[in-house]
């Protein structure tokens, strides 16, 4: 698991293993961390903060924390901190960057595909989903529009792999250790679960309450009641505990790259309501 402590000494760590290690996936995000928040601060329009994003800074709120930048301070202070506690090497090397964005890459484009093959599942199974379309993106003719959901994608990318990943499966995974559940069945009981409430954070009704208990149970109403979303519910639990496993088995920079080259490709090139 990229949680796992690795070798605290070696003098040139494998690929495999620098790209688990919490301070190279800290230096891998932190640009994407600061487009996006530099990007959302200068757009500065109301509601355009979406997702976990959202869920997390207005639990900050209702804590009575500042906003701002505290988020993206947590972000930063969690890696750093796991890093500390590892007492792993500060040493990185450059060419693991590359490696890691061309890993994130290839996942983002096995998961296109996955999903293209799960809307041409849910048509040959009866139902109508919107088909994919292939349309040029107003970012690159300057468009401000595209360019906003361009951030928005990238921070959905950020904030819901910090908060699904980094943050519950390790609790999951403890939690069900403590259950005296054997560390493999635990760690698949937490990949699933996880992906599951990742899928059913996506059919939260707008009005909903971050802080009410009920929330996800209203998601699970919405979605059983409404076999259009059945494909589209399975194939986000399926991306959910795509990117649990690149989390545990790869890093969370991979994780967090897969998941904002997947948002902005589809976003933004592909338009598809699964």
């Amino acid at each position: 698991m990229s949680y796992v402590s690795l070798p605290r000494s070696c003098a040139r760590a494998p690929y495999f293993q620098e790209t688990r290690r919490p301070w190279p996936n800290l230096l891998f995000i932190v640009p994407l961390l600061l487009l996006y928040e530099i990007g959302m601060t200068c757009v500065q329009l109301p509601g355009i903060r979406n997702g976990a994003d959202a869920w997390l800074r207005s639990a900050l709120l209702i804590w009575g924390a500042p906003g701002g930048w505290l988020l993206p301070a947590a972000v930063i202070v969690a890696l750093l901190a796991w890093h500390l506690a590892a007492q792993q090497p500060w040493r990185v090397h450059w060419e693991t960057f590359l490696g890691m964005a061309a890993e994130s890459l290839l996942y983002a484009c096995g998961l296109i595909l996955v999903g293209q093959a799960v809307e041409a599942l849910a048509r040959h199974s009866g139902l109508t989903p919107i088909a994919l379309e292939f349309r040029l993106p107003g970012v690159w003719s300057g468009d401000p529009e595209a360019a906003v959901r361009v951030l928005s994608f990238l921070g959905a990318g950020i904030y819901e792999e910090f908060l699904f990943r980094l943050c519950l499966i390790p609790l999951a995974y403890g939690l069900f250790c403590s259950l005296l559940i054997p560390p493999r069945w635990a760690l698949l009981a937490a990949m699933i679960g996880t992906s599951v409430i990742f899928a059913l954070a996506h059919y939260l009704m707008p009005a909903a309450d971050v802080t009410a208990l009920t929330v996800l149970s209203d998601a699970v109403a919405h979605v059983q009641s409404r076999r259009e979303l059945w494909f589209g519910f399975g194939f986000r639990v399926l991306a959910g505990i795509t990117f649990a496993g690149l989390f545990c088995f790869r890093g969370f920079g991979i994780a967090v790259g897969a998941h904002a080259l997947y948002d902005v490709v589809v976003g933004c090139v592909l338009t598809c309501e699964l």
